[in-house]
């Protein structure tokens, strides 16, 4: 029975490009707990815990993408190693510093973005909805957290002279 009214034709591309966003995702996911368990410093208390904060997003996303795959009629791919064959996301020490970790995870969420967006495209193609629909909001998501990892990373003074001068103008 084929519930979804799409034809497997069409659907092939879009499970292609969620799998690839599950490859992303499950590396971007290990990413995050590696920096979860190694960031050290001043800033330690505050990025453990959003460290945290995205790891379990991230682990519901995978779940969810895999899930999607499935409701496709379609295996997702399931091993690690052929997640780091296909992923856009890449390994890195976690011993590095605060900012630079974040520097790392906004790159990492510019990587996904741009998959979403691929994955999007390939599903207006084939007429898939559903999938349309996770991404939007998974957009919307992950936006929101890169623009907060990119205020953490600002300086403060440089901010502090910029609205004086708005002040004064």
């Amino acid at each position: 029975m084929n519930y979804l009214n799409i034809s497997d034709n069409k659907l092939v591309p879009v499970v292609g490009e969620l799998n690839m966003l599950l490859a992303d995702y499950s590396v971007y996911y290990q990413k995050l707990r590696s920096f979860h368990w190694n960031v050290l410093g001043q800033n330690f208390f505050d990025l453990h815990e959003k460290f945290e904060e995205l790891y379990t997003d991230a682990r519901v996303k995978v779940d969810e993408i895999a899930e999607r795959v499935l409701t496709l009629r379609y295996h997702p791919v399931s091993n690690f190693s052929k997640y780091l064959k296909i992923s856009s996301i890449k390994e890195v020490t976690p011993l590095i510093t605060d900012k630079e970790m974040v520097a790392e995870i906004l790159s990492d969420h510019q990587k996904i973005l741009k998959q979403m967006k691929i994955t999007i495209e390939a599903a207006e193609e084939a007429g898939d909805e559903g999938t349309i629909d996770i991404m939007g909001s998974y957009i919307a998501d992950l936006e929101k957290s890169s623009w907060m990892l990119d205020a953490w990373r600002k300086n403060t003074e440089d901010q502090l002279k910029i609205r004086a001068k708005e002040l004064t103008s």
